[in-house]
């Protein structure tokens, strides 16, 4: 780093050497212990408060303290405190859960199979599609396509499909019969003069071009979040999933939708599925499901796939999979009560209602000269950050200018997360317009701290 600028025009020096000081200090001396939450905030141990800017991990959507979530929970635990959902067997809150998520999702689905994470339940789509092929006789056609800076998960087939490689690196991953298409990404792909839609277009071109290589024989699913989340908060340009899908539907491949960041609200209706239009074959889902409060996660899938399940498990005598806690009693009796607060509180509306006004100031710091691109739907966006914002060139990732924003943000009292130099806000859902104005008056000083650390850069 270069000496720091002190011409009289210069911002407040004395802040930045405090906010690297402090950034330091929290890489050296390890992690922020929370001891307490309410709302949309979150105390540490010494009692200071923190506007939770990304709902934890995406998934504390209605807020800190619901007291009927952890009474739903407490009266579960005191009737049913374990059971599990195999060999024809079931309970009360697991057989309520998938009733109200069949009749919640904007496509038609059949039946619920229940998880405990994200990650378990595309795990879970990987082995229903091998699955399902083996069943049509089709042994061959088992390879998925997910995408470049998508997220899916951690665990082994889950990481494999996430594109991000830092998530593959010294893990031998990913698998086999895994591959990766082009990243949605307008700003940072699009060529010049190229329009959004004429980038969707290049793009499922790009697509049916993949799936020809590959061979339309050994193709099965493709998997793509409406949004996607830990890759950058990246809204698919106009007419992406329209010819996406087109191509899909052409060469009889699967369709998932990951609705484990954007189901429930997020995009400002139940599902991002029904916000770009998309018709999934199966939904993967979890976070908001019980709003984090404990872990469930579920798939969904349509009646094409369920019946030759169905009869594929009768010809083996079973269907091999699931997991000691799907449809764990406990989990599902919240997730049940979560989806009756979403509704009795209609938290559809209120995202509808304070979105414009989250949309509005998130856009309002595409201005800045260190802004590249703001970009969101609902509530949820990304501001990304930049060394020339003419050229779009990118900061040096080894000087970390989104790790430094963002903890100058927490001294700020605010919590967001920096993924390389893209800086994500996904607040609890139930946050209120003067929130909203708090939260992003937070970021903004933390912003004006970061210019005057990467006006001393090399």
């Amino acid at each position: 780093m270069k000496d720091l600028p002190n011409s009289p025009e210069s911002r407040d020096i004395a802040s930045v050497v405090h906010a690297y000081t402090n950034l330091k200090k929290h890489q050296e001396t390890g992690p922020m212990v929370i001891r307490e939450g309410k709302g949309i905030w979150v105390y540490d141990e010494s009692g200071k408060g923190y506007i939770e800017g990304l709902a934890g991990l995406w998934c504390t959507s209605l807020g800190f303290g619901e007291n009927r979530l952890v009474e739903a929970a407490a009266r579960q635990m005191k009737e049913l405190p374990f059971y599990h959902v195999f060999a024809s067997k079931t309970h009360h809150p697991a057989i309520e859960l998938a009733e109200r998520l069949l009749a919640l999702v904007p496509v038609p689905m059949s039946k619920a199979f229940f998880a405990n994470s994200g990650s378990e339940a595309n795990d879970s789509v990987v082995k229903i599609v091998w699955y399902y092929n083996n069943a049509l006789g089709r042994p061959e056609k088992k390879k998925i396509i997910s995408r470049l800076k998508g997220y899916h998960g951690v665990t082994v087939a889950a990481a494999s499909m996430t594109g991000l490689p830092a998530n593959h690196m010294d893990f031998d991953l990913p698998i086999a019969n895994i591959t990766h298409a082009d990243c949605p990404h307008y700003y940072r792909y699009g060529a010049p003069g190229e329009s959004e839609e004429d980038f969707a277009t290049r793009l499922a071109e790009s697509l049916e071009k993949q799936i020809q290589d590959e061979g339309p024989e050994t193709v099965a699913a493709f998997i793509a979040e409406p949004v996607m989340g830990a890759g950058g908060v990246i809204v698919p340009p106009k007419t992406y999933f329209e010819k996406i899908q087109a191509v899909l539907k052409k060469h009889d491949i699967l369709f998932i939708a990951d609705e484990v960041i954007c189901g429930f609200g997020r995009t400002g209706n139940m599902f991002g599925s029904e916000t770009f239009n998309l018709q999934p074959d199966m939904m993967t889902m979890a976070k908001a499901l019980s709003s984090a409060y404990l872990p469930i996660s579920a798939v969904l899938m349509n009646d094409k796939i369920f019946e030759v399940l169905s009869e594929n498990s009768d010809k083996i005598g079973t269907f091999g999979h699931g997991f000691t806690y799907s449809g764990h009693p406990v989990p599902a009796a919240v997730a049940v009560e979560t989806l009756k607060i979403y509704e009795e509180r209609d938290i559809i509306g209120h995202v509808r209602g304070v979105m414009g006004q989250f949309q509005k100031r998130l856009h309002g710091f595409a201005s800045h000269p260190m802004v590249g691109e703001t970009r969101g739907v609902g509530l949820v966006g990304a501001v990304e950050l930049v060394r020339d914002k003419a050229t779009k060139e990118p900061f040096n990732p080894a000087h970390g200018v989104g790790a430094f924003v963002t903890a100058q943000a927490q001294e700020n009292g605010l919590i967001v997360r920096a993924m390389g130099d893209s800086v994500a806000f996904s607040p609890p859902l139930i946050i209120t317009e003067a929130e909203i104005d708090d939260m992003f008056d937070r970021f903004g000083e933390a912003l004006e701290v970061g210019q005057t650390m990467a006006a001393g850069l090399d």
